[in-house]
């Protein structure tokens, strides 16, 4: 008896060796699932949602080049520098052209003439490389670098800056940094206070840009917190960004803590060690001004993140660029397409005729076409002039939205302006209709920046005719 007791107590000392063992097996397993869990409510933690949304915001910006011959234009011209590479242009995988000044007194007309011809205009390309010849965007944005903005403005001239006002107000939006951000402004203001006019500047921005006094440092920039940056980054969630390079900048003027300009949207402010010389702590250091609707978005800054090619200083500069594109206006329809009447799209830029000029390169016109109940086929007919028909022209039409070669299957790519599409039993209502030049210009790379090698007849645009037919038999 004595013995069975004893050999019961083994078996439950056993039996509890046993649960111990097991329990703490069963912690392990626990810690394990508890992390695994943990891991995947991170992935559907509101910082991820941000993530993602910041994501599908940067995507959605830069899927809207339809319409454009390329995405950046920089200007590096006179007195400026000559700049040749953006890394967040490569960065967010955008097409540019540049046009730089050579270096060199003995260059110093050469330089001066190419300049006139990139945005003054020329014989094979009327209002210059910025501008459609019916006025509008050539490009999404224009990016000027620093320099010298009272000396870059004097070598530009007066048809140069009208050009550049033009691109903005009819929907092409503008970066500039430094001396970019200067000879956007309507002046400058010194730190006693005095007002100096910029009459040689593109008065862009109607406000006055006030100089620091810094030079060769730099600064930290304090994100504003309902700054649209933020949109597209979070630069490490702590809405500051570091070691931003100053040299000669500004900061937009403000008179009591209120904007000196109705609709200037601050996004930054730098932070700064105040002293003697300068005081600019508190002060905006990158801003935006969108003046219409109709018109492109103005972003300004005071120092140069443009040639930092990683981190936050990359990602400011790239953000300034996405929120200066997302201000680009909507297309426009050129007007409605009148059942058996032929519209020509012949004008010039010199007729100032913007709804009835030709067609540029990777440009779209878009028209309306109202369609009546119980239509049973709509026609439409697209061609081109005698002489001036070695250009390729397609012909796209959706219904109910603006028709572009990815968003409808109803279209003519073939080479040659001459298309029809026969569309039967189209439904009722409006349908829009769109013509695009495929023809564009053949570029490299020299000592001016880009050139244009090829295809420059299609600068002063292509001339077509578009009509539209339908019956109910």
């Amino acid at each position: 008896m004595r013995q069975y007791h004893s050999l019961a107590g083994q078996t439950a000392l056993n039996a509890e060796r046993i649960d111990f063992r097991t329990l703490h097996i069963n912690i392990d397993v626990m810690k394990r699932l508890v992390v695994a869990l943990l891991v995947v409510m991170m992935a559907f933690t509101p910082m991820d949602a941000y993530a993602k949304r910041r994501e599908e915001a940067r995507r959605e910006v830069l899927s809207r080049g339809r319409g454009y011959y390329k995405d950046v234009f920089m200007d590096g011209g006179i007195a400026l520098t000559s700049r040749t590479f953006l890394p967040a242009v490569r960065f967010m995988g955008l097409s540019l052209e540049y046009f730089i000044s050579a270096r060199g007194d003995s260059l110093a007309q050469e330089n001066a003439l190419r300049q006139s011809v990139v945005f003054c205009g020329s014989e094979e390309d009327s209002n210059g490389w910025l501008l459609y010849p019916d006025g509008s965007p050539r490009f999404r944005m224009i990016y000027v670098n620093g320099g010298s903005a009272i000396k870059h403005a004097r070598s530009m001239g007066d048809t140069a800056a009208e050009n550049i006002r033009k691109f903005v107000a009819n929907g092409g939006s503008y970066l500039g940094t430094c001396a970019g951000a200067f000879i956007a402004s309507k002046g400058g203001m010194d730190h006693k206070g005095d007002v100096h006019y910029g009459d040689k500047y593109w008065h862009l921005w109607p406000g006055f840009a006030h100089r620091t006094r810094l030079s060769k440092s730099h600064t930290a920039m304090q994100i504003e917190r309902n700054s649209p940056l933020m949109r597209y980054f979070d630069f490490g969630g702590d809405y500051k960004i570091d070691s931003v390079r100053h040299n000669h900048g500004c900061y937009a003027y403000e008179v009591g803590g209120e904007r000196v300009v109705a609709g200037t949207e601050p996004l930054t402010r730098f932070v700064f060690q105040n002293n003697d010389k300068v005081r600019i702590d508190g002060k905006i250091g990158s801003w935006a001004y969108k003046p219409s609707a109709e018109s492109g978005r103005i972003v300004l800054c005071g120092s140069h993140p443009e040639a930092d090619g990683q981190g936050e200083r990359l990602e400011y500069m790239s953000a300034m660029m996405l929120y200066a594109m997302d201000g680009n206006a909507h297309p426009t329809v050129k007007g409605t397409l009148l059942r058996g009447e032929a519209r020509e799209m012949n004008k010039r830029t010199e007729d100032n005729d913007p709804a009835y000029t030709r067609i540029g390169d990777r440009q779209y016109h878009h028209f309306a076409v109202d369609v009546p109940r119980k239509c049973k086929k709509l026609t439409i007919t697209l061609d081109g002039y005698q002489g001036e028909n070695k250009f390729d022209l397609t012909l796209c039409a959706k219904r109910g939205e603006l028709a572009f070669h990815d968003n409808t299957l109803i279209k003519s790519v073939s080479r040659g302006c001459k298309k029809q599409l026969v569309i039967e039993m189209p439904r009722a209502g409006r349908w829009y209709v769109s013509v695009f030049c495929e023809t564009t210009v053949a570029t490299s790379v020299g000592k001016f920046g880009t050139y244009y090698r090829s295809n420059r007849r299609v600068l002063n645009g292509v001339p077509y005719k578009i009509a539209v037919e339908y019956s109910n038999y």
